[in-house]
Order: C-alpha cells, then structure tokens, then sequence
C-alpha cells in the first residue's frame, strides 16, 4: 500500500521543512497545490521531491479538494503546511496501512500556541485524515473551517498531529479576523440564516465552554488568551 501526502501552501517556507520532514519516511508521494507563494516554499518543497502544482486561491475546501484529485497512491494523508506528524503518529498511519482494516482515520490534533502545546483548550480536536482514495475521498464545510468527508469504515489511530498554529499573538489575531470574515461568507452563501441571540450569546458560551467547563485555564496563560480569542473569533463572524 503506497501514501500520498496531500498539502496546499501560501509562503510556507518557516513550516514546510518540519513539516515535510516528519512524513518523509513513509510518503510515497507529496502533492503541494501553492497559491503563487513569494517566498522560498517551492526550494522547499523541492528538496523532499514534492510534486508542485501553481493555482490561484479559491478557498480551503476548493485547493484542498483539489490537491486530493492529484494524488494516484493508495492512501492519502492531508496535512496543513503548519502541522506534523507525531513519531507515534507515523508509526500508527504504517501499520493501520498495512492491517488494512479500515477506509479511513481519524487523528488526534494538539496545538503549539506561542511555544507552549495546548492540552485542554481547542479539544477535543479530531479529524479524518487519512483516507483511502478508492473512497472517493471529499472537503466540505465551511471556508475556512473545512472538513474532509467518506464513506466507509472509520477507526482512530493512535499519536498526535502538532498544529503549530501561529507564529505570534498578531498574527494570531490578524488571521482571526481574517476566518471570522471568511466564514461569515460561508455562512451567507448557504443561506445560514442570521439571529441576533447567537451574536450575544454565542461568544460568551464559547468561551465559558472551551476555558471553564472543558478546563482550558489549565494551560496557563496561552489558555487564557486562546479562550479570548474564540471569544472574539465568535462575536466577529456573527457581526460580519
């Protein structure tokens, strides 16, 4: 059984190599669908054998679903350019490959948000990742919170994908708002109806949701500005 590894990139070149790096052993195949990036992702990409495809930005779900058409191996695994595959992680996608139970699985993802990894904010945070291509593997969702769909069996594997989220607290925010306005889009083009209870109520059960009940002050003060930020992430999309 052969893996394709499946990533779309926009100027990568601080993440790609770790993460390119991680999957190394074991990708048969590394599809990069770029959106015309200005820095040095495609030497990047180039030093793992990456096969790069230049294509105009058309949303998440649209580059990602494209980067899947692209792929010929058996199994594919879509990653984002900022997260890597856990030693365990690649272990697990080896031997779930070779056991061959399975059509698909789903993945543990854990955050590194300004230098400290998140255990409690942001989770539960699973998704389907690896897929077998027979399946007919597709994004939906909304952009840019897609989501990777299947019809078969789905198992878990065992190990983390990092997420290495955000290279600072401006950065983290500037992209926040940036998703909110995004997915406000979203939300119009399928004529998701807008309430005026969830722009005042949402935000606040967010917040007391992802930091009190699912114990996100744990993580310290990473925690705390993680929780604020989907506080605010929440208002600005229903606003939008």
């Amino acid at each position: 059984m052969s893996v394709s590894v499946a990533i779309i990139t926009m100027n990568e070149e601080h993440n790609l190599a770790r993460t390119l790096t991680a999957i190394a052993d074991f990708a048969n195949e590394i599809i990069i669908v770029d959106s015309h990036s200005t820095d040095k992702t495609h030497i990047v990409a180039k030093e793992f054998n990456a096969a790069i495809f230049e294509e105009d930005w058309k949303g998440h779900i649209e580059q990602k679903n494209s980067a899947l058409a692209k792929c010929t191996c058996d199994w594919i695994l879509s990653i984002d350019a900022d997260e890597v595959v856990s030693p365990e992680l690649a272990k697990s996608i080896q031997t779930a490959i070779k056991q061959n139970d399975f059509d698909g699985f789903i993945i543990k993802r854990k955050s590194i948000y300004l230098g400290k990894q998140l255990n409690y904010m942001w989770q539960p945070d699973k998704h389907l990742r690896l897929v077998k291509r027979a399946k007919d593997p597709r994004w939906g969702g909304y952009n840019p919170h897609d989501k990777l769909h299947l019809n078969g069996h789905i198992g878990q594997l065992n190990g983390d994908l990092l997420h290495y989220s955000y290279i600072s607290l401006s950065d983290h925010w500037n992209r926040m708002i940036k998703y909110a306005e995004n997915t406000a889009e979203s939300y119009s083009d399928k004529n998701k109806k807008f309430h005026i209870y969830r722009l005042l109520i949402n935000p606040l059960f967010g917040v007391l949701k992802s930091y009190l009940f699912r114990l996100g002050f744990l993580d310290g003060l990473q925690g705390f500005l993680a929780a604020a930020s989907k506080s605010v992430y929440i208002f600005l999309k229903y606003a939008f």
